[in-house]
């Protein structure tokens, strides 16, 4: 099985180019996987059209939305317009960095291999359990993992009812990406894009302020002396953001005020760290983790 990326990690997915050479890729494709949530609203139809692979259209079994039965952030309640930046109807678009998204979305892609390969469908289920096996494994720790099961530890997670389980004899200790995190719940960072939602909300961290001052919107000097006004306020220590933003407005408001910027790749490639989904995820983790530690 090939599989080809139109986008890098390297890049702000908003603003991907339809080239022909993602056209010809296209046009060769089994199975087209859109992020959804309009995330690539304003170059996947283009590709699409281009490739002229009837196999991969809208409602064909080629062409998987990988939103679906995501768990979905900001969702509007009222109406909006451009004059609100770069806001998604649907929801915040950048669902995967919830673990838990990750998880589902395996599934999803791993149920749809099989459909179009019912030859390999076996396959394609022993994978998809060992991806989440070992998702769990890393967000919980393997011990735990293997006493109480990945599937009710998130619901346990989800139930809020968690920290109660590891309180009873012979359930070993958390560890992995949570345990990680835990000492940094209630924590406030700053973020330059709204990109991060989803983290910070499966590790219960608090986002105090972003420097676009919209969605989309570059930080304006107005905007960035207001972040080191609220930075200085709350004693925010962490500034989170992607690789493909100017650092130029972050190491102003470090400048000013100690805080420490921390670049992350939030998709697959875009650092030397992040080969993977569960490594990009092990990277974000690591990184706050120390910044918060310092």
């Amino acid at each position: 099985m090939e599989v080809t990326a139109i986008a890098t990690g390297h890049e702000d997915p908003h603003f991907i180019a339809a080239k022909p050479s993602f056209m010809m890729a296209a046009r060769k494709a089994d199975l087209w996987i859109r992020v959804g949530l309009q995330l690539e609203i304003g170059y996947e139809q283009l590709i699409l059209d281009g490739s002229r692979n009837a196999k991969i259209r809208v409602g064909t079994s080629g062409h998987l939305d990988a939103s679906q039965g995501v768990l979905r952030l900001e969702v509007p309640t009222q109406k909006i317009d451009r004059s609100m930046g770069d806001v998604h109807p649907l929801g915040n678009p950048h669902y995967w960095l919830d673990p838990l998204n990750g998880r589902i979305v395996a599934k999803s892609i791993g149920k749809r291999l099989a459909k179009l390969a019912p030859a390999n469908a076996d396959y394609f289920k022993e994978r998809t359990r060992s991806f989440q096996r070992e998702l769990d494994e890393r967000m919980f720790g393997r011990e735990l993992v293997a006493k109480v099961g990945g599937g009710k530890l998130w619901a346990l997670l989800l139930k809020g009812k968690l920290d109660k389980t590891l309180e009873k004899p012979g359930v070993p200790p958390l560890g992995g990406w949570l345990a990680t995190m835990k000492p940094y719940a209630g924590r406030k960072i700053v973020t330059y894009h709204r990109s991060w939602s989803y983290f910070v909300h499966r590790f219960g961290l608090v986002v105090a302020g972003e420097l676009e001052p919209k969605p989309g919107i570059p930080p304006s000097p107005g905007h960035v002396a207001d972040i080191v006004e609220r930075v200085k306020a709350d004693g925010v220590k962490v500034l989170l953001m992607e690789p493909f933003y100017s650092r130029k407005a972050p190491d102003l408001v470090a400048a000013e005020t100690g805080i420490k910027v921390v670049v992350c790749a939030n998709s697959v490639a875009g650092q030397p760290e992040a080969t993977d989904y569960l490594s990009m995820i092990d990277n974000i983790v690591n990184r706050v983790s120390s910044a918060f530690g310092q």
